[in-house]
C-alpha cells in the first residue's frame, strides 16, 4: 500500500477516535425551563424506603443541563411537578469516604404549595463510587462527614463541565476544588 493512503486511513481512524469522544462529551441536554436545582441540597430520609431519600432544592427558570430534555412545569395530582437539573458549579470539596450521598439528576421534584421557590425531590441513595463531591464555598472537616447531600462523584462533574463546553449555551465555570 502506498504511505499517503496508509496515513489517509490513519487520519480517518484518529478523526473518528476525536468525534466519538467529543460525541460521549456531549451527552447532557442543554435547554431552557423551570427546573429543581439539587447541587446543594440537603436531604431527608423518606419512612418505609432505604433506596431514596426526600432533597430540599430550589425552584429555578433559566438553562439547565441535564441526561433527558427539559419537561418544564407538569401538573400532577400530586402538585406541580420540575425535574432536578444540572447547572455550572465554581467550587466543591472533594470526598473519599463511604458516606452514602443522594443522586438527583433528572428526579421527579414537586414544588412546594407555599413556598413556590422550593421543591422537594425523591433522590436515590448512592454510595461506593469512588471520589464525589460536595458543592460549597468553604470547606471545613465537617464537610464530607455530616448528613446525606444531593452530590455526583468527581468524573461526573468533569463529565458535566466537558459537555457545557461542547453545548456553548451555557458555559461552565473555572471550578476550584478547595480540599486539594
Amino acid at each position: 500500500m502506498k504511505p499517503a493512503f496508509l496515513r489517509a486511513i490513519a487520519f480517518a481512524f484518529a478523526l473518528a477516535m476525536v468525534l466519538g469522544a467529543a460525541a460521549q462529551a456531549q451527552g447532557l441536554k442543554v435547554c431552557e425551563s423551570t427546573f429543581a436545582l439539587c447541587t446543594i441540597a440537603a436531604c431527608d430520609p423518606i419512612p418505609g424506603n432505604d433506596k431514596q431519600v426526600s432533597c430540599h432544592c430550589t425552584v429555578n427558570k433559566s438553562y439547565s443541563a441535564g441526561a433527558e430534555t427539559c419537561t418544564g412545569i407538569v401538573e400532577t395530582p400530586q402538585g406541580q411537578q420540575i425535574r432536578s437539573r444540572y447547572y455550572p458549579v465554581k467550587s466543591y470539596a472533594v470526598c473519599s469516604n463511604n458516606r452514602p450521598w443522594a443522586w438527583c439528576l433528572d428526579k421527579p421534584c414537586t414544588i412546594d404549595k407555599n413556598n413556590p421557590e422550593a421543591a422537594h425531590c425523591a433522590c436515590d441513595v448512592v454510595k461506593d463510587l469512588g471520589a464525589y463531591v460536595i458543592v460549597t464555598s468553604n470547606y471545613t472537616p465537617q464537610t464530607c462527614t455530616t448528613g446525606v447531600i444531593s452530590s455526583a462523584t468527581v468524573q461526573q462533574i468533569d463529565q458535566a463541565t466537558e459537555s457545557l463546553k461542547q453545548a456553548k449555551v451555557l458555559p461552565p465555570f473555572p471550578i476550584q476544588v478547595l480540599n486539594k
